[in-house]
């Protein structure tokens, strides 16, 4: 039985491990944290949303992104001191824009094939992770927003994804605590959200129950393939050194696959863009009965909310090109709470908790899903804001490829994913 270390325990991980442990396997993931999920995989907004699958590389967000350099509060915000990798993220990011359309399709297809598989997983598995499959509501404040957003509905349709268009009056009907003025909206019933922490959990849990071994507190430091065997030297929690051999690696290391890459001889050009939550602790009826349970996106403000349960409340988004920064910024939370007061006014405030996390983006926002230079050598890595809602068919993707070859087999990439990545 070939063995298999995955490097990396938040959601790609631990699906890829999942996915590699059923297909009979020999699986190890290594993970810093006591647990998994800890990091980017802890808090984010909670949606598993293919109407979201609209790439970034539009010239309207580098206009916003210029306009919005130095003020604090923007929804996107790029620290504009330079840095090599940032300055060639962007390049590449801008090169990457003529191919919007067919990405946003690809993206969209992706999605889409996702749902079969978190949806069987975890009935499957058995995992409770505050399902919600009511929908999603694109809002929009004026004309320029909702028409950008017809045309995106027209791209995510050939991805066959299907969205509606929505008044004032049918948003409203269907949300009936949102407050505000609004131009429209669109729905797509076929979202949903939950809570990617608990699923994450209990997806980790159920692959120890399939066989695969998962280390924790384990601090991977470098990675090599040597003679086509993988080598992993890790520190662990008790600061003593051990090294590990494996016949393959999987790469899902989110936003330090790009420094495992760089030892394993590839470029990965991933960027940390980083997002901020509040959780809102609905600590009476009234807070619980003013909380939409329908899941919303505010494309203007670049936020998402998901409803966890009957008590909590998660507000999401926002986009900081700041390096590795993981600091919690007061000027960054303040306009999530802002957010909420104003357009949930009978939500109280007063027990939130903050979070941020560091989002894995490739330049073109397409995942790096396959193989490296070296035969033994694989990634599924820079899931970016989709990481969620992308990582159960990008599991399926790469434990196929990591099968077939491990076995010798003739591999046949699926063409559901882009070759030109």
């Amino acid at each position: 039985m070939k063995s298999i270390a995955v490097v990396g325990g938040g959601i790609t991980g631990v699906t890829t491990a999942y996915a590699l442990v059923k297909r009979g396997l020999k699986v190890t993931l290594f993970e810093r944290n006591r647990y998994a999920a800890m990091e980017t995989s802890f808090a984010n907004g909670g949606q598993l949303s293919a109407s979201n699958a609209e790439v970034w590389n539009h010239s309207s967000n580098i206009l916003k992104g210029l306009q919005w350099m130095l003020k604090k509060d923007a929804p996107l915000l790029i620290n504009p001191k330079p840095s090599w990798h940032k300055l060639s993220w962007f390049a590449e990011f801008m090169m990457a824009m003529p191919n919007y359309n067919c990405n946003t399709i690809e993206t969209a297809r992706l999605a889409i094939a996702a749902r079969e598989y978190l949806f069987s997983w975890a009935q499957e598995e058995g995992i409770d992770f505050d399902l919600k499959r009511l929908g999603i509501l694109h809002i929009y404040r004026d004309k320029k927003g909702f028409d950008h957003a017809a045309k995106v509905s027209k791209l995510l349709a050939k991805g066959g994804l299907a969205r509606t268009a929505v008044t004032p009056a049918e948003m409203r009907s269907l949300e009936p605590t949102l407050c505000g003025d609004f131009y429209g909206g669109y729905y797509t019933d076929s979202d949903s959200t939950g809570d990617i922490h608990k699923f994450t959990s209990g997806l980790a849990t159920a692959a120890e129950r399939h066989g695969a071994q998962i280390l924790y507190d384990q601090n991977v430091r470098s990675v090599k393939s040597i003679n086509g065997q993988a080598h992993i030297s890790v520190l662990t929690h008790q600061k003593e050194t051990l090294s590990h051999t494996f016949d393959a690696v999987v790469v899902c290391a989110g936003v330090e696959s790009r420094k495992f890459a760089a030892q394993l001889g590839d470029r990965v050009n991933i960027y940390p863009v980083k997002g901020y939550s509040i959780t809102v602790n609905l600590v009476d009826k009234v807070s619980q009965m003013g909380a939409p349970n329908l899941s919303l996106l505010d494309d203007e403000s670049k936020l998402v909310t998901s409803r966890l349960g009957i008590d909590r409340f998660r507000v999401a988004g926002t986009a900081e090109f700041n390096g590795y920064n993981r600091d919690i910024r007061a000027d960054r939370i303040l306009p999530l709470v802002d957010w909420v007061n104003a357009c949930f006014p009978n939500i109280k405030t007063n027990s939130v908790v903050p979070w941020a996390g560091l989002r894995p983006m490739m330049p073109n926002m397409l995942p790096k899903v396959g193989a490296g230079q070296l035969s033994n050598v694989f990634y599924n890595t820079g899931h970016g804001h989709l990481g969620w809602t992308l990582s159960a068919i990008t599991a399926n993707l790469i434990a196929d490829e990591v099968k077939d070859k491990m076995s010798g087999s003739v591999y046949a990439p699926n063409l559901m994913l882009n070759p030109s990545q």
